[in-house]
């Protein structure tokens, strides 16, 4: 999995980069505690790598959008305070590039990552 910096680094050597007014940046860790209170262990998380493809490229179209990159740490003992996921959107002005980091995080979200966390 390349790391956040890697990824940034790579955005700024796309040819289209100097139209770029910023870049946003997620990254995603295994939390200590789930949604509902419980204290979590680890987790596993199963990826559809074709369907990240899809979304990255369809995203990828959005107005203002230079590029968009995803690394994902797919694995079965991701411990807590492990990195899961990093996306990195440049794009034109914030409105575009907040709205198509946004849209992404929320698509691989629902249709691309599954994820199951483990309890003490």
């Amino acid at each position: 999995m390349k790391t956040l910096s890697e990824l940034i680094k790579e955005v700024k050597s796309h040819p289209d980069y100097a139209q770029a007014g910023m870049i946003l940046c997620h990254n995603g860790v295994v939390r200590q505690t789930s949604r509902d209170g419980r204290k979590v262990s680890g987790l596993s998380v199963k990826v559809d790598w074709s369907k990240l493809q899809e979304i990255v490229e369809t995203r990828k179209k959005s107005q203002g959008i230079i590029e968009i990159l995803v690394e994902i740490n797919e694995g079965e003992n991701l411990a807590v305070g492990d990195d899961v996921m990093f996306i990195v959107v440049a794009g034109d002005i914030r409105e575009n590039v907040i709205a198509a980091l946004t849209d992404t995080l929320n698509e691989i979200k629902t249709g691309v990552t599954s994820k199951t966390e483990y309890f003490l």
